[in-house]
């Protein structure tokens, strides 16, 4: 909410300086975000002005000026603004002077051979604008050596309030100067809000038929001249960031900000019938006042007369009907609206428009006729014209309540004391009704706060009038020495995960959780239950069901910018299929490229054993011990069929891993290698072990023995089957069994395959010796045979 001082000392009688008003602002739970005087930031630029403007002896395109700057000598400046002549009136920095748009002191300079001791500035030297063709002129009636922000009109600075989404009371400068008055910086102005009379009947009339309008008010006035509007508006509007259009039109978008109350006007010959608030038909259109069509349905409001819809209720105006400098007479229209379905609307049509800021908020629901009434005054005062009666449909909605409030709770939930008179006092300052019943208070809020309804919204009141800067600081009481952990199992695997993935050389992204549709349906997304019916973007309309569309769009960013080898992941949520809402906690991550080139180590593709290591030690570390599920086939159809596989607990799939299939990557526009992984973080079962310490780490005192053995299987027999069985031959004294080799070719039938298995045989109370070593060698290859169909290769 933006507003220059001067536009709030209209309504606010008070002498405080703006960094006062801003203090006070703050303190009272209305945050400013900024303060921007461009007066103080020109305070060194002074009005001079050019006495002569002579070809530079050295150059063709420069000039050298001898310029008043009201305080002595002339001072000699070299210029190549084409405008620079003699007798005009200029900014000038002197030498010292900070110059805004470099942010460095003017220092005195020789260009081509002459001296040069200060410098006439451009509107974009001193971030006025855009144009630095030529060198700013200012008015003839100018005083020379005066300061040049008041040659400028820059005066008045302009205060930024950020405003929560409850206080549509404070969309309104008018709101503002009312809280400011209440905590005691100056008086309040109400203005005048007597009735204008009206001269003759309306010919045209509102009309309400939906509930979605409770009340639509207006009146016709002719015999108007539109034009301009007066300066001071035209200032305070172009200040806050509006441009000014015509009288009519500015006397609206004055009172929206200046009250809160949008009103709208339309050219009254060009409406053909009465006006009615109803809803739209499917399918109607509107051509709006910002230049679009906009296509409706019939949960919107419309403003529509004989020939169809002339606005959208409480967002924007219909062009049709708008006002022109040819307008002579004119409608003025105020209407109440339910926020909640002006809310739907402006997100449905993407329009974000003033009027829908204060509606969607909430208006003050008693204010429409008083609106129409100042907009009636302003409008006659700068447009002239003859009004007619008022004319009123509906009313305004039931508002009034009565809230049983504590003193007491100021101190349970505000933390500090304030006395019971004081709490009265702030209330009736506020504009709220107090009744006083001895150990409570009956209170009633006024028209225009529809967000206070409980005991807690008035204490808010009370504590942020007395001063939320008065609310003392108080730490925390610990009831014991240690803290208690504050993280539950479920966060504390995340942060390992996150921990174990950053530090093997992933760099973590966070992403929405909404996709483009067409990368959802590559996921298994294509369910209507996973579509987003109102999205905030248009390749934003799903919910991923996976998280690596997320990070695949992330990374095809990059490639496009020439950053190929990548390791990304993210961990958040993906939504599931067949309920709304569903959604599982993720730990992703990709591979992209051939890897980091080195003169130390050769680099390869991204594949499916880089993610496999990656999802183990991420799995490791989030369960807090070794990972001995075995690896299977049966990856999502998004993975490489060959070169992927998934990881089990019992009949639960817990990660997936694998190199990504083609047509994924073809997709993204991804042109190298891309691996994958997925750890469902909600799917690991909390530890079964009590406490947090781990066993004793006690290694064995006897020589571990390492065997190799190469076994022909039949080419369908997986490596894991083999070592199963590997280990299965004695738990207790082998330790591992890895894989080393896989052969295919001559010296080995057809359809079979040699798999090379190293075993490490590791005793725990003695040495074995060479006769026990032969046994258990038996022992395995008796296993492996029996259980895969396997033959020792000689």
């Amino acid at each position: 909410m933006k507003f220059t001082l001067s536009w709030l000392k209209a309504p606010l009688d008070t002498d405080a300086a703006v960094d006062a008003i801003a203090e006070r602002l703050t303190s009272i739970g209305l945050e400013v975000e900024s303060v921007e005087d461009a007066g103080a930031r020109l305070k060194d630029f002074a009005v001079a002005q050019v006495i002569s403007a002579e070809k530079h002896p050295n150059a063709d395109k420069l000039r050298l000026c001898m310029v008043d700057a009201g305080d002595g000598a002339p001072l000699q400046i070299v210029c190549g603004a084409p405008n620079a002549r003699a007798g005009i009136k200029v900014v000038l920095a002197r030498p010292g002077t900070v110059i805004p748009v470099t942010g460095e002191a003017l220092k005195i300079g020789t260009i081509r051979g002459v001296e040069s001791r200060g410098m006439m500035c451009s509107a974009r030297e001193l971030l006025l604008g855009e144009d630095h063709d030529g060198i700013i002129e200012l008015p003839t009636d100018a005083k020379i050596g005066d300061k040049a922000a008041i040659a400028l009109g820059l005066t008045d600075p302009v205060i930024d309030v950020s405003l929560t989404p409850n206080r549509g009371d404070c969309t309104a400068v008018y709101g503002i100067a009312r809280d400011l008055a209440a905590s005691g910086l100056g008086r309040l102005r109400e203005g005048d809000l007597s009735p204008v009379p009206g001269k003759f009947p309306s010919p045209i009339k509102p009309a309400v038929e939906t509930e979605a309008a409770p009340m639509f008010a207006g009146r016709l006035i002719r015999g108007v001249k539109n034009g301009p509007s007066p300066k001071w508006l035209q200032d305070w509007l172009k200040a806050v960031g509006l441009r000014p259009i015509s009288a009519l039109v500015d006397v609206t978008n004055f009172l929206s900000l200046d009250r809160g109350r949008p009103l709208h006007v339309y050219d009254a010959a060009k409406v053909k019938g009465d006006l009615r608030a109803r809803l739209a038909k499917d399918g109607e259109t509107v051509l709006a006042l910002d230049g679009k069509t906009y296509t409706l349905d019939p949960t919107m409001v419309v403003i529509a007369d004989d020939n169809g819809p002339q606005g959208i209720g409480g967002v924007m105006g219909g062009e049709d009907s708008s006002c022109t400098d040819a307008t002579t007479d004119v409608f003025v229209e105020a209407a109440l609206f339910d926020p909640i379905s002006i809310a739907r609307t402006g997100r449905k049509l993407g329009i974000i428009s003033d009027a829908r800021y204060r509606f969607e908020r909430g208006v003050d629901p008693e204010f429409v006729l008083p609106g129409i009434e100042l907009a009636t005054k302003m409008i006659l005062e700068f447009c002239g014209g003859e009004p007619s009666e008022l004319v009123v449909a509906g009313a305004p909605p039931a508002w009034k309540r009565s809230i049983d409030f504590d003193p007491g709770h100021v101190s349970r939930l505000g933390g500090i004391e304030v006395p019971k008179s004081e709490q009265i006092a702030i209330l009736k300052r506020l504009g709220f009704t107090v009744e006083d019943a001895g150990a409570s208070l009956k209170v009633s809020p006024p028209s225009w706060r529809s967000d206070v309804n409980l005991s807690a919204d008035l204490v808010e009141e009370i504590v942020r009038m007395h001063g939320l800067n008065k609310v003392p600081s108080v730490a925390m009481e610990r009831l014991h020495a240690v803290a208690k952990p504050v993280l539950t199992p479920a966060q504390r695997r995340t942060r390992f995960v996150r921990r174990t993935l950053a530090g093997r050389g992933f760099n973590e992204t966070i992403n929405f959780s909404f996709i483009p549709r067409a990368h959802a349906a590559l996921f298994g997304g294509g369910d209507d239950v996973r579509q987003v019916e109102n999205p905030i973007s248009a390749d934003l309309d799903a919910l991923r069901p996976s998280v690596l569309p997320s990070l695949l769009a992330a990374a095809a960013r990059n490639a496009a910018r020439g950053f190929d080898n990548l390791m990304l992941f993210e961990i958040g949520a993906q939504f599931e299929s067949g309920m709304p809402g569903a959604q599982a906690l993720i730990a992703a991550g990709i591979r992209t490229g051939n890897g980091a080139r080195s003169w130390s180590k050769a680099t390869h593709p991204a594949d499916v054993f880089d993610v496999k290591a990656d999802m183990l030690a991420a799995l490791e570390a989030a369960m807090g011990s070794a990972m001995t599920a075995p690896a299977k086939a049966g990856a999502p159809g998004w993975y490489h069929p060959g070169r992927s596989g998934t990881l089990a607990l019992g009949p639960k799939v817990i990660a997936t891993f694998g190199e990504l299939h083609p047509k994924v990557l073809a997709a993204f526009d991804l042109k190298g290698p891309v691996a994958a992984f997925e750890i469902n973080l909600d799917a690991i079962p909390e530890s079964k072990a009590k406490g947090k310490a781990r066993a004793t780490f006690a290694p064995s005192p006897f020589q571990a023995v390492e065997r190799d053995f190469a076994f022909v299987v039949d080419g369908k027999v997986t490596a894991e089957e083999v070592l199963r069985a590997t280990k299965g031959a004695d738990r207790a004294l082998i330790e591992a069994a890895t894989v080393f080799d896989v052969y295919e070719g001559k010296g080995v039938p057809e359809g079979k395959k040699s798999l090379a298995v190293s075993v490490r045989i590791q005793p725990r109370d003695k040495t074995l010796t060479e006769p026990e070593i032969e046994a258990l060698a038996q022992k395995i290859v008796a296993a492996v045979t029996k259980t895969t169909g396997a033959a020792l290769r000689a």
